[in-house]
């Protein structure tokens, strides 16, 4: 455990000192600052365009830095010939590679957190009041980027950086319309179609169960049971593909 502390604390100094750390943190601030724009020149209640927006912003702020720094992961390490040195010390291989995973996520975490508090502040200058029910979908929505780290680390233990890049924004992507892809699928007469929705819709994570943006916005009643069940969905999942990421990064040469 002290191995794998130690990893993810040196993985989150580095993260954190990484110049697409801090420009990804500024995009989704720019996003935050353009939902009061988009407030102003939308008909209906401003608050609640901010508030989409704001969450939406977190979101995509988090996702991009998982993606971006999570498939560099094993491509940095042996581009600077590190990793020869790491894997030369008594340090197993699951180690490194979950050192590295709970370092990313304490990188995101940090994003996540800063976010937030711009988020509230903003709704505080509006409000005089702070939202703290945001965070009913706050919460999720750092899962659901986990669940993105956990493929983005998946694919840098075998894949290069862009191939990465584009495997875990499509996991992204399509995580969130495998439901109605599969739906569509029902309606067509297309064999092959229906077989590969069904295949994304049982393979890949369903993200829309960690999706309550609309429904935390305009004050919609959630079940605890069903936040709890989606984080515990999550988990397993995230977990899961960790599990894979090991399997291959453990038989992978590296010379």
């Amino acid at each position: 455990m002290n191995k794998i502390l130690a990893i993810g604390l040196n993985t989150f100094k580095e993260s954190i000192r990484d110049k697409v750390f801090y420009s990804l943190l500024f995009f989704a601030v720019i996003l935050i600052l353009f939902s009061i724009v988009l407030g102003k020149l939308t008909i209906g209640d401003p608050m609640k365009i901010i508030k989409d927006f704001g969450l939406g912003a977190i979101s995509i702020g988090g996702t991009l830095i998982a993606i971006f720094v999570g498939i560099g992961m094993v491509y940095k390490e042996m581009e600077k010939r590190t990793i020869y040195i790491i894997l030369s010390k008594p340090l197993a291989r699951w180690q490194f590679i979950m050192g590295k995973y709970f370092g990313l996520s304490l990188t995101i975490l940090v994003e996540v957190v800063v976010m937030t508090v711009f988020l509230f502040a903003l709704c505080f200058a509006y409000e005089r009041a702070v939202p703290w029910y945001l965070l009913t979908a706050i919460v999720p929505i750092y899962i659901e980027i986990l669940i993105i780290l956990a493929f983005a680390v998946f694919f840098s233990a075998f894949s290069s950086p862009f191939l990465s890049g584009m495997f875990t924004l499509a996991v992204f992507v399509i995580g969130h319309f495998t439901q109605d892809l599969r739906l569509l699928a029902k309606a067509s007469q297309d064999i092959v179609f229906k077989a590969l929705a069904d295949g994304a819709y049982y393979i890949l994570p369903n993200l829309e169960r960690l999706n309550y943006k609309t429904r935390v916005v305009h004050d919609l009643a959630i079940p605890g049971q069903e936040i709890g069940l989606s984080l515990i969905y999550a988990a397993c999942y995230a977990a899961l593909i960790l599990a894979a990421a090991v399997f291959i990064f453990e038989r992978r040469d590296i010379t």
